[in-house]
This record gives C-alpha cells, sequence and structure tokens, in this order.
C-alpha cells in the first residue's frame, strides 16, 4: 500500500493539489475517492463481513461508481488485500520501533510499553481490528494466508517480549505456555468478543479511557508475574 505525501504543483492561472506517491503524481480527487471505498469497505467487513459484502453494497455507501472500484483495486479480495496490508505495515512498524526503543532495557516497562502500543493501535482502528479477530477466529483461510508474515511477525516481537519478562522466574516450560496464552488473550479479548467491551466503549470519547484503564489492567497483572 503506497503511502501519501501531499504537495502543491503550481499552474496558471490557478494552483491544484496533487498527491505523490510510489506510482507518480495523482489527482487530490482521486486519492480522496480511494479514501471514501476503503472506508465504506472497513465499515461493510466489520458489519456484514467479507463475504456477507458485495462490490455494490461498498460502491453505494462510498457514494462511488462499481467500477471505480475495479479500477482502483481490481476485485474484493484485492480491496481487503490493501486495507490488510495498510493496516498491519502501520501496526507492526509501531510495535516494532517499541521493542527496539526498550530493548535491554527493564522487561516490565519494556513489555508495558509495547501493550499500550498494542492496544493503542487496535483501539484507534476497532472496527477493522474487530473485522481481522473475528475472521481469524473463524479461520478464514482468505484472511489467514494473507496475513500469514504479518502474523508471524507480530508473534516474533510479542512473544520475545513476554518470554523475556519471565526469563528469570520460577516458571516451568507449561506454565509459561500457558502464561503466553492468557497474555495474548486480554490482547485480543476486547477485539473478538467486543460486545462483552460495550459498556466501557460507547462514545468516540471512550476509546482513549478504555485504553488507559485496560493498559493498567494488564501492567498490574504482568507485574505480579515479575519478582525483581
Amino acid at each position: 500500500m503506497s503511502l501519501y505525501l501531499e504537495q502543491f504543483v503550481k499552474e496558471k492561472p490557478v494552483r491544484k493539489r496533487n498527491m505523490i506517491t510510489e506510482k507518480g503524481v495523482i489527482p487530490l480527487k482521486e486519492h480522496s475517492t480511494k479514501q471514501k471505498v476503503q472506508h465504506a469497505a472497513r465499515e461493510l467487513f466489520y458489519l456484514k463481513g467479507f463475504h456477507g459484502t458485495s462490490l455494490r453494497d461498498i460502491a453505494k455507501k462510498a457514494n462511488v461508481n462499481v467500477s471505480l472500484i475495479s479500477y482502483y483495486f481490481d476485485h474484493k479480495q484485492g480491496l481487503l488485500e490493501a486495507l490488510m496490508i495498510q493496516y498491519y505495515e502501520h501496526y507492526l512498524r509501531e510495535i516494532e520501533e517499541v521493542q527496539q526503543q526498550y530493548k535491554g532495557k527493564n522487561p516490565v516497562e519494556a513489555i508495558v510499553r509495547l501493550v499500550e502500543a498494542i492496544i493503542h493501535y487496535k483501539q484507534k482502528n476497532h472496527q477493522f481490528t474487530c473485522f481481522i479477530q473475528r475472521e481469524l477466529t473463524l479461520d478464514n483461510m482468505l484472511v489467514r494466508e494473507m496475513l500469514v508474515t504479518y502474523l508471524a511477525r507480530e508473534r516474533y516481537v510479542i512473544e520475545n517480549a513476554f518470554l523475556d519478562l519471565l526469563e528469570s522466574q520460577p516458571y516451568n516450560q507449561m506454565e509459561k505456555k500457558c502464561l503466553l496464552v492468557q497474555f495474548k488473550g486480554m490482547l485480543n479479548s476486547p477485539y473478538f468478543m467486543p460486545h462483552e467491551w460495550l459498556d466501557y466503549v460507547r462514545w468516540d470519547g471512550s476509546h482513549q479511557s478504555f485504553v488507559n484503564h485496560y493498559t493498567k489492567v494488564i501492567r498490574r497483572w504482568l507485574e505480579s508475574l515479575y519478582v525483581a
């Protein structure tokens, strides 16, 4: 997925704003249309699932012609793939930066900062995160095949940070595995069981409040596992 940078191209007698991408200069109107399609697709995939959403549904929601979606993304699977790449490239960049920043430092602080980054990103992209978690829970092979490399990178970062925390602790291998599974469940449960958290996330401002309180809960649990 291309990353867009804004620039102004001078033309007489007016100035027209375009976007520079890896593929060259794209008119801002075209970029805006793609954003509308992507936004509509995220919402509909969340509400109706991938297989329950048609290109016509997305076109209607985005108020664009169906042929435009085919022009930009070829087909529905191409659109989903573009959304997945965009989501995971940003997500992994953020958590890998945290991993590098706290490498070799206090293991509790390192993993707490990682948790904050993970929950903040997932909450910021709440609907699409819920969609991904639901499709993975249903073992959607299309989604799983798309994400195999990204999921491996995510697992590497999370497991390394957690096992660093337990490295000097008196847990056997089975206990470590059980605790790791619990930890992953805490990171994902708000998104594969979002109905359980409705009382905590009901309006836009409540998302940051949820992030703050939920990460504190996980922090206390992690600290209980670590004896300095």
